[in-house]
């Protein structure tokens, strides 16, 4: 953001109350305060009922999800997103992958899932590790920037790799190695399986441990047994090993054991530039066999034309999908996805809702994107970022709401990601009218910027803004709401129990629909363009991009 814009926004905010004529006025201000509780309660609780089947895609739940969606976009006046719809179809490859025999590693008993999962991404019905020779690979990671390769001086073709969740600078917290405790990319699994396929492994075994996975084993059994979905392989262009799996860090222990090596020697040892692979003088075996269906699922997208530069887009992002249902000794459980994210859907209507109570439409178009499959690896909104609607240049900024705030009125809010971009100049601004500041998040170890889908974009150089919650509660009634709902969150992640719950902090949530409504209306009566910061790894694409445009 230029000088002379912030300086303009902030005299903007701080004459609210003496003006009508700048971009803080009575118009802003009646739809700022528009956003119900009791109607986002009611769209919260609809859309993670039992009747949404756990908005799995491509199932009747999506159809009653985004046929809710485009019906309340539709009584709103928004216009469709894509053409003339208000859909854009994502094709999908569903492939459930079933062991027909357990992970058979020297003489270890492994039960599914209960301390190992195995799936696949490939599209063949049946898949094997026949005596694979395994190979500890440290993190599994390979990063030339950093004059890091744990592949060096190894062929593991053909092989089974084991590698260790997170990266050497989360586990040695030493700032001057990879981000210290913050996670990169490097760190997600989704890297490390990658990676492992561009070695020319033919099956990767990832080590569970709940800190620096930021998950307990319970994720990983909800989360990676049943439907996985995929984009199809010519929209994603990856490579992938054969066979994909988790092991308990138990498990890990045993095995290392077996084969005459220490567990923790091997991480210590993992921690430096110079480690070298291990073979393990041992082999894996296993057979899975995979259940395709190829589906469609649905992006839903919904614009409000700019009254000046229809063609400049501000747009907010949520996932609509969660996790479906599964049968558990003959009953159906159903991962309703409340909080995950019914919120962020909700969210979506709503500040669509504060937009269309403003006399005076923003000079900049606002889009809505509520997308599919984020908890199948973002794939709606990685198809969006193959497949815009509008050019990537002219997309000045995207906020994303997934799992908005339930805990309560806080003093500040949580910048996942902080220092990325100028858009957090904006949400400075927004949140001087609540007396917040920002704050970094109290856990990046955890990647999480790279974890929701504001990353598809992100990684195109658009510049997005993750942001919600906080860490310091209003007041002691706050503080008692947070501690009560934040107990219940955590152990409902990606759960049965994460379901609609009236002692929420719903406060919380309004405030922060309020301050995402306000980032977005500044950002739409602006000509700037914020960029990311010097540094950032997006920078390089955006500014490439916005050079082309010219």
């Amino acid at each position: 953001m230029n000088n002379n814009t912030n300086k303009k926004l902030i005299g903007c905010l701080m004459s609210l109350l003496v003006t009508t004529t700048c971009i803080a006025n009575e118009d802003f201000d009646k739809a700022y305060q528009s956003f119900d509780i009791k109607q986002i309660k009611a769209h919260v609780k609809q859309i993670s009922s039992d009747e949404f089947g756990g908005r799995e895609p491509a199932s009747a739940g999506e159809k009653l999800t985004t046929n809710l969606l485009i019906s309340e976009f539709k009584q709103l006046g928004l216009q469709p997103g894509n053409g003339d719809s208000f859909i854009q179809a994502v094709p999908m490859v569903s492939i459930t992958s079933t062991p027909t025999t357990t992970l058979k590693i020297a003489d270890m008993n492994f039960e599914y899932p209960k301390n190992f999962v195995a799936s696949s991404r490939q599209t063949k019905k049946t898949l094997s590790l026949n005596d694979s020779e395994l190979v500890f690979v440290g993190y599994g990671i390979n990063a030339p920037e950093h004059d890091w390769n744990d592949y060096k001086g190894i062929d593991v073709k053909g092989k089974t790799v084991i590698i260790l969740v997170n990266d050497p600078g989360y586990a040695t917290q030493n700032p001057e190695l990879f981000d210290g405790n913050t996670m990169t990319y490097y760190g997600r699994w989704t890297y490390k399986y990658e990676e492992a396929a561009r070695q020319g492994a033919k099956g990767a075994i990832i080590v569970h441990e709940t800190k620096p996975a930021s998950y307990g084993w319970n994720v990983i059994e909800s989360s990676w047994t049943g439907a996985q979905y995929h984009l199809p392989a010519k929209e994603v262009n990856e490579a992938a090993v054969d066979i994909e799996m988790w092991i308990s860090r138990d498990k890990a222990v045993e095995l290392m054991a077996k084969t005459g090596h220490d567990f923790e020697s091997l991480k210590k040892a993992a921690l430096s530039k110079d480690f070298k692979a291990v073979s393990l003088k041992t082999t894996a075996s296993i057979n899975v066999n995979n259940d395709i269906v190829q589906s469609i699922s649905n992006n839903v997208i919904a614009t409000i034309p700019g009254r000046i530069s229809a063609d400049e887009h501000i747009i907010y992002m949520a996932h609509w999908d969660h996790l479906g249902s599964t049968i558990v000794d003959g009953k159906r459980e159903i991962y309703n996805g409340a909080h995950d994210n019914a919120t962020g859907t909700a969210g979506l209507i709503h500040i669509a809702k504060a937009y269309q109570t403003l006399k005076q439409k923003p000079e900049r178009s606002i889009t809505m994107i509520a997308v599919t499959a984020e908890e199948q690896g973002r794939l709606g909104s990685r198809y969006f970022a193959n497949h815009p609607t509008m050019p990537l240049n002219k997309i000045v900024g995207l906020v994303n709401m997934d799992s908005l705030d339930i805990t309560g009125k806080k003093k500040d809010i949580t910048v996942v990601g902080y220092g990325k971009s100028q858009l957090e100049d904006y949400l400075t601004i927004a949140a001087k009218r609540q007396n917040k500041t920002l704050t970094s998040e109290q856990t990046p170890e955890r990647g999480y910027y790279y974890r929701s889908d504001h990353f598809s974009l992100a990684k195109k150089g658009v510049p997005a803004l993750s942001a919600g919650g906080g860490s310091i509660s209003l007041n002691d009634k706050e503080v008692a709401i947070a501690k009560k709902v934040r107990a219940i969150v955590s152990n409902c992640y990606h759960q049965t129990c994460d379901e609609y719950n009236e002692s929420w902090g719903w406060d919380g949530m309004v405030e922060e629909l309020q301050l995402f409504f306000e980032v977005g209306y500044l950002l739409a009566n602006t000509k700037d363009w914020p960029n990311w910061h010097q540094g950032t790894e997006f920078k390089g694409t955006r500014d490439a991009m916005m050079k082309n445009s010219k």
